[in-house]
């Protein structure tokens, strides 16, 4: 069976994010009044296997080993099964 798996990662409270950073200062140049930016990687991809469970503990080594950093981000793994 085939899944579509989707995996948002952002960095951990606390962390610094030069890049929100740049983002609010960009956007109050352009007068526009925004607080508490911040930024968030999304990844999309889909793969076989043969139920949600194993789908998701495989996508979760995935983030383990090497789409995040499990010190600096938090992730989340959405799964469904494609249409």
């Amino acid at each position: 069976m085939k899944f579509n798996a989707e995996v948002k990662i952002s960095l951990k409270k606390g962390m610094l994010n030069p890049e929100a950073a740049t983002i609010e200062r960009a956007l109050a140049l352009l007068k526009y009044d925004v607080e508490n930016t911040d930024t968030i990687k999304i990844i999309k991809f889909s793969l076989e296997g043969e139920n949600t469970d194993i789908i998701r503990r495989e996508v979760d080594e995935m983030c383990q080993r090497l789409l995040c950093n499990p010190v600096i981000h938090n992730y989340e793994i959405g799964i469904s099964p494609e249409d």
